[in-house]
This record gives C-alpha cells, sequence and structure tokens, in this order.
C-alpha cells in the first residue's frame, strides 16, 4: 500500500484501507442476508464499471439463492458529475415479481441512481433496494431511501476499489482521495 499516488494530473493519498472496506462490505452482507434469507431468487444488478468490486466482494458473502446481472450508466466526467444520466447497457429479461437490489460504488447526488430506479419501478419488481459501498449524504438531493450503506462519507473525490479517475485507479485495493 503507497500512502501517496498519483493518477493524471492529480495526487492521492491512503483514506481507507483495505481491511476496513472489508469489515463494512461483511456488515452489509449480514444485513441483507437476513432480509432476504426468505425471498425467492433476489437479482443483483450491479452498476458498471465502478460497482464490479463490490459486486465480487459483496456476493461472496451472501449465503442465499441469487442472481445476478449488470448495467452500464455514466454521469462523471473527471471528478465531477455532468447532471446528465446515459443508459450504455441494460437489463436484459423481465424482473417483473423479482426482489431487486441494485449495488452501486458510491450514491453521490443521486441522478444515476433515481433514473435507474424510474426504469426498474416501470419493470414492476416485487421490490427494489439499493444497496452502495459509500453514500454522501451532504450530496445527495433525491428522496429514494439508501436502505443498505456500507459506509459514509463526505464530499471528497476518492478512487480505489472501482471507483475510478478518468478510467485510472480502479484496481487499487484500498480507497484514496484527492489531495489537491
Amino acid at each position: 500500500m503507497q500512502d501517496i499516488i498519483q493518477l493524471h494530473d492529480r495526487k492521492f493519498r491512503i483514506m481507507i484501507p483495505a481491511e476496513k472496506i472489508d469489515e463494512a462490505v461483511t456488515a452489509v452482507a449480514e444485513r441483507i442476508n437476513r432480509d432476504y434469507a426468505d425471498k425467492e431468487t433476489p437479482l443483483f444488478v450491479g452498476v458498471l464499471n465502478g460497482s464490479f468490486m463490490f459486486m465480487s466482494d459483496l456476493i461472496k458473502k451472501i449465503e442465499f439463492q441469487n442472481e445476478l446481472s449488470f448495467v452500464k450508466l455514466a454521469s462523471y466526467e473527471g471528478t465531477s458529475s455532468t447532471g446528465q444520466v446515459k443508459s450504455l447497457l441494460g437489463l436484459n429479461g423481465s424482473i417483473e415479481g423479482r426482489h431487486v437490489i441494485v449495488v452501486e460504488d458510491i450514491v453521490d447526488t443521486g441522478e444515476s441512481i433515481e433514473h435507474m430506479l424510474r426504469d426498474l419501478e416501470a419493470r414492476r419488481p416485487a421490490s427494489v433496494a439499493v444497496c452502495t459501498l459509500f453514500f454522501k449524504p451532504a450530496s445527495y438531493r433525491k428522496s429514494y431511501p439508501i436502505q443498505y450503506r456500507a459506509m459514509e462519507i463526505g464530499n471528497e473525490f476518492i478512487v480505489g476499489y472501482g471507483l475510478d479517475y478518468d478510467q485510472l485507479g480502479r484496481s487499487l485495493k484500498d480507497i484514496y482521495v484527492v489531495t489537491e
């Protein structure tokens, strides 16, 4: 683990070590296991690209039968949200009557999650819940509840564990915060 790294034109310092991330993933998985143990084959929907590491580690800790799928949305350029959400890859198949758990890397303003939830709810699932690795309560501008929050953070720009800065930093096992 390096204390300071450089990605493109920015420097980042360690903020959350991998061990703390694993503890948070375990805790949120335990909550989901309790809440969905009696549901018939819930569907986890990971939001690419950022959620891939979180989704992988989370699913390994889930103790009930489930299915996985992925969608791809885009709303960021550089270190800030564009305010526009684009669907780049969507769900195939019906989710009618299914229990759906959306897995996000980070919920910031809520624009992306609101866009996705509108689409999912139109498909008439039995329920939809959101599970995020990171939640930024000070930035969140929507009213939809974020039921499963592994960690809450401030408005820092972070990279690592699936999150990127212009496509770099996703493979880092720790979370780093921008220093400049």
